[in-house]
C-alpha cells in the first residue's frame, strides 16, 4: 500500500506518516534517508543500497511506497524539500539551549503538520463532527489531555460531546452509540489497545470512527470511517517513542475547531459568545 495522503506532502513527512509499518529494508532506507536527506539527494539509488546494506530493488520499492515513480523522483523531491527547509535557529548553552533546540526543531516541523491532509477527508471529518446525533471522544495515555482539550473546545462551539478520562468508559460508552452517531478516536501511535478496543465497539455498534493519528498504517487507520494523519515531529519512529510530542496534534484540534465553527455559522458564534460569558463570570479581581 504506497503513499495516498496529500500528493505534495514532502518526502520526510511521508517517511514519518509510514515508516513503522514499512517492512525491514524498505524501513532501513527510509530512516537513513530521514536521517542525512543531504547525503540521499546526493547518492544514487544503488549507492544508497550499498549504504544501508539493502538490495537495489529495496530502494526503489521504498520511493514507490513513498508514492513516487522512482527514486529519482525521490530525491529531487528531497532537493526541492532541503532547499526550502528553514536553518535551524542558534540555541543557547545549558537547560536553556535544550529548551531553544526543542521550540525550533517543532517550528521547522510546522509547514508539515497539515501536509498530509487532503481537502475531502477534512471536510467528510468536521461535517461528521458537526452532524452526529452523539459524539464520544476516546483518548488514552498522553492523548488523554488532548481529549479533555477537544471536548472543552467543541462544547465551548455548541457542539455536546461526551469524554471519559477512562479507557474502560470510553468502550463502555462506544458500544452504546448507534448508526449516525460519531466516535473521535485521538491516538499518537494508533495502536493504544484501549483506543481500538473503542473503535471495535463502536464499528460493531455502526457508528462512524473518526481517527486523529500520526502513522498512516497504524492498526486504529483499518478501523476508523476518515482519518487524519499528522506525521511526528521527530526524526524517527523510536524518537517518537522515546520523546513523544502532541503539539501538533493540539494545534490540527484547534484548526478543526474552527473550522467547525466555520461551518456551524451563527449557531457556533453564538454558544462561543455564551461560553465566553461564563469564563467572564469567572474572573476574579
Amino acid at each position: 500500500m504506497a503513499w495516498t495522503g496529500a500528493p505534495d506532502a514532502p518526502p520526510t513527512v511521508r517517511i514519518a506518516a509510514l515508516v513503522p509499518s514499512l517492512a525491514r529494508g524498505e524501513r532501513k532506507v527510509a530512516e537513513a534517508i530521514a536521517a542525512d536527506v543531504e547525503c540521499a539527494v546526493d547518492m544514487t539509488a544503488q549507492e544508497l543500497a550499498d549504504a544501508v546494506g539493502v538490495g537495489r530493488a529495496s530502494v526503489v520499492r521504498t520511493a514507490q511506497t513513498l508514492g513516487f515513480d522512482g527514486y529519482p523522483q525521490l530525491r529531487v523531491a528531497l532537493a526541492r524539500e532541503r532547499a526550502l527547509a528553514a536553518p535551524a535557529a542558534p540555541v543557547a548553552e545549558g537547560s536553556l539551549g535544550v529548551v531553544q533546540a526543542a521550540v525550533d526543531r517543532f517550528a521547522r516541523s510546522l509547514p508539515h503538520t497539515a501536509a498530509a491532509l487532503t481537502a475531502d477527508v477534512v471536510e467528510a471529518f468536521v461535517t461528521a463532527l458537526d452532524e452526529a446525533p452523539r459524539l464520544v471522544i476516546a483518548a488514552s495515555g498522553l492523548s488523554a489531555p488532548l481529549g479533555h482539550d477537544a471536548a472543552m473546545r467543541l462544547t465551548s462551539a455548541g457542539r455536546p460531546v461526551e469524554f471519559q478520562p477512562d479507557p474502560l468508559s470510553q468502550h463502555i460508552a462506544a458500544r452504546q452509540l448507534r448508526p449516525g452517531d460519531v466516535l473521535f478516536v485521538i491516538s499518537g501511535s494508533g495502536a493504544t489497545v484501549g483506543s481500538l478496543h473503542a473503535a471495535d465497539a463502536a464499528r460493531e455498534a455502526g457508528a462512524t470512527v473518526l481517527a486523529l493519528t500520526a502513522f498512516s498504517r497504524a492498526p486504529l487507520v483499518a478501523r476508523a470511517t476518515t482519518t487524519l494523519v499528522v506525521p511526528p515531529v521527530t526524526d524517527s519512529f523510536q524518537d517518537e517513542l522515546t520523546q513523544t510530542s502532541r503539539a501538533a496534534f493540539a494545534l490540527v484540534i484547534e484548526a478543526l475547531v474552527e473550522a467547525f465553527v466555520v461551518r456551524r455559522g451563527p449557531r457556533a458564534r453564538e454558544a462561543r459568545a455564551a461560553a465566553l460569558a461564563v469564563v467572564s463570570e469567572s474572573l476574579g479581581e
